[in-house]
């Protein structure tokens, strides 16, 4: 495995400091590439991350594509929508130039035909993603990646970009990049607070089988993971 883990004092400081990482690795990939994606997670943990990202002015924003990890099947009006997270908090000021690319494209279920309709859009996404941030829930999933996931194997092995996947966990039905996709980047981060997710993290990185706790599929990919944590 090659984690680095590393510890800050509190939930601003920590976000400032991901932030000035992943806005590095953003104007590398524009000064290299011409364009930089990222992707990042949803959920109440990165919402000071996003805010001091997306005040950034040193980025050329019109040259970046923001996408989510993962998406539960709603429409960016419903409260429980990342996408309604990241333009609220990420996409404002010196961000509202860069382009967002969303997971939900329409309809109540994510069949094969919304699947395909996001996948298109996806498939215009410059390779590799500029950063990937990743989240982790207390039961050990990253992404979509829910133990019991019904395409939980399919998931963490095709090569994507997206499929649909829905889990006892999960709440409503998530449509999810796999992860060979998401670790087609220059940088991965991984974003938690607290201390029982610091306990979560110390078991996954025990013994164990993969679908118990999903988040060692990537602590076990051999791509460098970049574990930033707070209180």
């Amino acid at each position: 495995m090659t984690i680095d883990r590393r510890t800050f004092a509190d939930k601003p400081t920590l976000a400032i400091e991901l932030a000035e990482s992943v806005a590095d690795r953003i104007r590398t990939a524009i000064a290299e590439r011409g364009a930089a994606a990222i992707a990042v997670s949803g959920g109440s943990t990165p919402a000071r991350f996003f805010q001091a990202l997306g005040k950034t002015k040193d980025i050329d924003w019109s040259k970046v594509i923001v996408t989510l990890v993962d998406e539960r099947w709603v429409d960016e009006t419903n409260s429980r929508s990342n996408a309604l997270l990241v333009n609220e908090r990420m996409l404002q000021g010196p961000a509202a130039t860069a382009r967002f690319f969303p997971l939900y494209s329409g309809g109540d279920e994510p069949d094969a035909a919304a699947v395909a309709r996001t996948n298109a859009l996806l498939a215009q996404l410059p390779e590799p993603f500029a950063a990937v941030v990743l989240g982790m829930g207390s039961d050990g999933h990253t992404a979509s990646f829910f133990p019991g996931g019904d395409t939980l194997s399919e998931a963490l092995t095709a090569d994507g970009p997206a499929i649909a996947i829905r889990a006892p966990g999960a709440g409503e039905p998530r449509i999810t990049f796999t992860l060979p996709r998401l670790l087609r980047t220059d940088g991965l981060y991984l974003h938690i607070e607290g201390e029982e997710k610091a306990d979560v993290l110390d078991t996954a990185l025990g013994d164990g089988p993969i679908e118990d706790m999903p988040i060692r599929a990537v602590l076990r990919s051999g791509h460098a993971v970049t574990v930033y944590w707070c209180p």
